[in-house]
């Protein structure tokens, strides 16, 4: 309806139009947020135009910043872009440059690419792309960067599509698929060759199917905001996979699209979510609103740096960016506008695509005040939390970034969850790293209980429970699940860095053999220890992650930092061997128990009141001879034996018992007793077991021993 008044409204005297491109009957809107510019042009482009405008459009009007004009006769799938002119003062943060063609922070489809070529920086520099940033660069820039496009919101959502509230999964039922949207279908026999790779190709049954399967009930999506290459990588002819290198937050991926043009692949995102909904799954975008595509001052001026700099990135007292992201600039969120512009962009998503939930990635950067320290009550994440649309979606943080105490675990307020990084490592020490040294060299099982129990330690404050902890030992950052059981070191020379890249804290252990063997016993011990590893990540109080292909084992031959390999390294494999089969159904059975048995499902810890309609549950630890642990026994660093006793409202139908071994030998422990209580455990899941036993594992009585084997868990149903 705004859109269609648009002539209207924003002849007012004091008030400007939306910012970005809207259609009406008889044309279109075009606004930008410029405040510190003396000029602004529009320059509209024809189909194949790449060398210079077909038309030139001054902005002259200008209301509290926006400039904008109306231009009669443009409707959806016009090209185009900006020309802003203002003083360039570098050393005061101002850089304006009418001679670059600058992409439109609002547009909803861009298409092409950056050509590295010296004409697209802002200031001049050689062909080795070093110079003086100081020095502005006056040639034309438009041959060779991307063209916004303008875009219409028709979309036929079907008469099946459910409001967000309606369709929202509850975060006890929660668990969470990371995915990335070209890797993930790359090489899937059930998808048209024409499709895999694409959004198209993760909308085909076949995809849809393996998720249904295995019972996931939420998709997380690697980055699909328009994204370039970084220049270094360009030049070593390599390519961004992963995506964290925005350039355009309104406007999908178009390398990710079947369609050859944006607006097709706009088109064929909503065709994504509307499947993944049709099918039940939600759908969350991993959003990268902490830094930008231009990289620091003396990077490209693609956008923001040439609309506004000093506007849109922290700068210092003399011009410089303040880099707390790692990728040289940082988005100046304490300022209105990029506040405004992540604000719009989020409420887009949810509103005109569909989308259920955002994974805010480095998310401590974006809430840095104006001392530039982490501030829990920074106006994004109070305007987040206060939106009536944001604040009823998924919302989760990566809670850290790489400036100066920026580990922030645990401190975000709700309804934020948030990757929970010592659950990884504490899970990951204990079945791995711990294994592969001497017990007296363990971390004990203390840690490791409270990260079963929902890590209240890390969330136990402002009343947000143990499902604001996203429990995983395996993202796109690090190792996959397979090579954190079969690879001591990284091994990242594909990347072109020399192995210098990526974390080299993996707490892995390669079992005897860095990498591919034919030995049969470290094989099953390594495929042990996957499975280990995924009862812990599933069964765990707390919301779950796993990574795509994880279920079956994938692997990334040791890189665990395969940014930019857009190739069989990081594309899923889906040729899978019987043990890989295998691993899937033990995968699909670990989360079935969760979606079965209501206690591992609580959205309140032990120690607290239940909330309505989650039960209640008492949790008791054991130890090795079926003993309720002492304070000796948490202390001891050499204790390798933990049972959990999960006892709900209903003790016959509704209670487990958790039994972990992690020592490299076999162990025999004795099941607990409870003391006026008359009931014995039925073994119904083994991680020795390669593939999960229909029949399960017989009926023990209680404070009777058994034999666990070489690190290994057992999941018994209290009878």
């Amino acid at each position: 309806m705004w859109a269609r008044t648009l002539g209207r409204v924003a002849s007012a005297p004091d008030l400007p139009p939306p910012l970005g491109a809207f259609v009406d009957d008889d044309g279109c809107t075009f606004a930008i947020m410029a405040a510190h510019a003396t000029g602004v042009e529009l320059c509209l482009f024809g189909d194949h135009e790449t060398d210079g405008p077909q038309r030139i459009v001054p902005m002259t009007d200008r209301i509290h910043g926006v400039w904008f004009v109306h231009v009669p006769g443009v409707q959806a799938g016009q090209r185009y872009g900006y020309r802003v002119h203002g003083p360039w003062r570098p050393d005061q943060g101002q850089r304006h440059n009418p001679a670059k063609l600058l992409v439109d922070p609002y547009a909803r489809a861009i298409e092409g690419d950056v050509a590295w070529v010296p004409q697209v920086y802002g200031h001049v520099v050689n062909e080795s792309f070093s110079g003086d940033p100081a020095v502005r660069d006056d040639r034309d820039s438009a041959p060779f960067v991307p063209r916004s496009v303008v875009v219409d919101n028709d979309f036929d959502w079907g008469p099946h599509e459910q409001p967000v509230e309606e369709r929202r999964v509850p975060w006890p039922e929660t668990v969470i698929y990371e995915t990335h949207v070209r890797g993930a279908t790359k090489l899937m026999p059930g998808v048209p060759e024409h499709l895999r790779g694409t959004y198209a190709g993760m909308a085909h049954p076949a995809f849809i199917e393996h998720l249904l399967g295995l019972g996931v009930t939420t998709v997380e999506l690697l980055p699909v905001h328009y994204f370039v290459d970084e220049p270094a990588l360009a030049h070593r002819g390599m390519s961004n996979s992963w995506g964290y290198n925005t350039l355009g937050f309104f406007a999908p991926q178009i390398r990710y699209s079947a369609a050859p043009d944006a607006l097709g692949a706009l088109t064929e995102f909503k065709e994504l979510v509307r499947a993944l909904h049709a099918a039940g799954l939600e759908v969350i975008l991993d959003v990268v609103f902490n830094h930008t595509a231009e990289q620091s001052t003396s990077g490209a001026m693609l956008s923001f740096r040439g609309i506004d700099q000093g506007t849109y990135y922290r700068l210092d007292e003399r011009g410089h960016d303040i880099d707390v992201t790692g990728c040289g600039n940082t988005v100046n969120t304490r300022h209105p506008t990029p506040l405004r512009l992540v604000m719009d962009s989020l409420r887009y998503w949810v509103e005109e695509c569909h989308v259920d939930g955002f994974r805010f990635d480095l998310a401590v950067a974006l809430a840095r005040g104006r001392t530039d320290e982490y501030d829990r009550d920074h106006p994004l994440l109070m305007a987040l939390r206060t939106s009536p649309v944001l604040s009823r979606v998924k919302l989760i943080a990566e809670p850290w970034d790489v400036g100066m105490h920026g580990w922030r675990t645990g401190q975000f307020p709700p309804p934020f969850g948030e990757w929970n990084d010592r659950f990884r490592d504490t899970s990951r020490s204990f079945w791995l790293a711990d294994v592969a040294v001497p017990a007296h060299h363990g971390h004990g099982v203390r840690e490791l209980a409270t990260r079963l129990a929902g890590s209240q330690d890390l969330f136990g404050t402002d009343d947000r429970g143990p499902l604001a902890s996203i429990n995983y030992v395996a993202s796109h950052d690090g190792f996959t699940l397979a090579d954190a059981c079969s690879y001591q070191q990284k091994h990242n020379h594909a990347n072109g860095e020399d192995n210098r890249d990526g974390h080299g804290d993996n707490r892995s252990f390669n079992h005897g053999v860095e990498g591919p063997t034919d030995d049969e016993e470290v094989l099953a011990n390594r495929r042990r220890s996957m499975r280990n590893l995924l009862a812990t990540t599933l069964l765990s109080t707390g919301t779950p992650m796993i990574l795509a292909g994880d279920e079956f084992g994938r692997t990334q031959r040791g890189n665990n930092n395969a940014y930019n390999q857009d190739n069989a390294i990081s594309w899923t494999d889906w040729d899978l061997e019987p043990w890989q089969e295998d691993l899937q159904a033990t995968t699909a059975y670990l989360i079935g128990l969760r979606r079965t048995y209501r206690v591992l499902r609580q959205a309140t810890f032990f120690s607290s009141h239940p909330r309505p309609g989650d039960g209640r549950v008492d949790l008791l630890w054991f130890g090795r001879r079926g003993e309720r642990m002492t304070w000796e026994s948490w202390e001891d660093p050499a204790s390798r034996t933990l049972q959990m006793l999960l006892l709900g409202e209903d003790v016959h139908g509704d209670s487990l018992l958790l039994v972990l071994q992690g020592k490299p030998t076999k162990s025999v422990l004795h099941l607990p007793i409870q003391e006026g209580s008359d009931h014995s455990y039925e073994l119904i899941w083994d991680s020795t077991w390669e593939r999960p036993d229909p029949a399960g594992g017989g009926v023990v009585s209680a404070g009777q021993p058994v034999t666990l084997g070489p690190t290994s868990v057992q999941i018994y149903r209290v009878r």
